[in-house]
């Protein structure tokens, strides 16, 4: 049953604080019978409309207005069902100010998807207008979340790593392999890549598939502790459970980002590097409860909240301060955040209307 907006005095509507209530004047606004035209953008287009470089500053400006509180962000809730291959997290965001939006991402994961030559992450990231909650775009969420984590990483290396740091180690020989060469080489002079997988095929179909891509070596090796072995950047993107890189194979000075996991009961990196490490986080709150890596060496008693030094947006904004010295090893727990989504659908909205890309669907008929 319809509402009669020129009847009611008063429209009601939920909002991330509660209720509130809208003035007669501004309920026509919320109720428009325009059309609604939603934006569709495939992977193609998403890559087309995406180089890294500018993802890596639309990552720098997304982290910046996380830690200055413009972005609402709960955690994820991930569904777990005891019997099936995989998960389903939902990731809901929202940006205050004007043009204000709600960002949702619904993303599956299958890790046993990469044996099928399929991401492991597969689902879609919606975008929808803060005025009127009206869906403006559906975009793939496979590629949204491969470039948007290399970013990341980027972001964090270029301000965490040595500035001299070029000997690049990547644990996992996936898709965010693939996307954090292309990315750490955008913010560090890389003179060579090492990578390992459990698949040793894996890292040599990598190497071919990308040595005309970039201009330095990729080496595929058959131990980790070959990888590590005098890396000053270091990226561990596997789905492991229990740690892939120990302590003693890591050098001083390195800088690490941990990225592949986000469950509280799985790690890539050993306690005794947490431990070693000054640590920072995409979010506070997010490695509090969902990052392994952090929880498992913190159940261990080896570290505690105070061995967060800081969100990299604070870094960014110059309220705390990143590396100290040479010598230090830096780790990057990234989780991934919504907030990190939803940039990058705005910015890939708004380009692709400017250059006319994807496909638009009548979506109230």
């Amino acid at each position: 049953m319809g509402l009669n907006v020129s009847v009611c005095s008063w429209f009601t509507t939920l909002t991330f604080w509660g209720i509130q209530r809208l003035t007669p004047n501004e309920q026509p606004k919320l109720m428009t019978q325009d059309p609604q035209n939603v934006l569709i953008l495939n992977s193609t287009e998403i890559k087309l409309l995406l180089p890294m470089q500018e993802c890596i500053e639309i990552m720098s400006d997304a982290l910046q207005d996380l830690s200055r509180g413009e972005v609402i962000q709960p955690l994820r809730m991930v569904v777990r069902p005891p019997d099936a291959k995989g998960v389903m997290a939902m990731m809901p965001a929202y940006r205050r100010g004007d043009e204000s939006v709600f960002g949702l991402k619904a993303i599956c994961f299958f890790h046993g998807n990469p044996a099928f030559g399929k991401d492991a992450h597969q689902g879609c990231v919606l975008l929808s207008s803060g005025e009127t909650g009206e869906l403006r775009a559906i975009m793939n969420a496979s590629t949204i979340t491969e470039l948007r984590t290399a970013a990341v990483s980027a972001v964090a290396t270029r301000l965490l790593s040595r500035s001299d740091a070029s000997n690049l180690a990547i644990v996992g020989a996936g898709v965010q392999a693939r996307a954090h060469l292309v990315a750490l080489s955008s913010v560090r002079n890389i003179r060579r890549a090492r990578v390992v997988s459990l698949n040793p095929n894996r890292p040599k179909q990598l190497a071919e598939e990308m040595r005309n891509t970039l201009p330095f070596p990729i080496e595929p090796v058959s131990s980790v502790q070959e990888a590590l072995e005098g890396a000053d950047i270091v990226v561990t993107a596997t789905s492991a459970r229990q740690p892939v890189i120990k302590r003693e194979w890591i050098s001083a000075g390195v800088h690490i980002n941990g990225i592949g996991t986000y469950s509280p009961q799985a790690r890539e990196i050993d306690s005794a590097t947490m431990a070693s490490s000054r640590i920072f986080v995409d979010r506070r709150e997010s490695a509090l409860n969902e990052a392994g890596d952090y929880l498992l060496a913190a159940e261990e008693g080896l570290i505690g909240p105070e061995n967060i030094v800081a969100e990299i947006g604070e870094v960014l904004l110059g309220q705390k301060q990143g590396r100290t010295s040479n010598d230090e090893i830096t780790l990057f727990k990234s989780l991934g955040l919504a907030v990190e989504d939803m940039a990058c659908a705005e910015y890939l909205f708004r380009k692709a209307q400017s250059e006319n890309i994807g496909t638009w669907i009548k979506f109230n008929l």
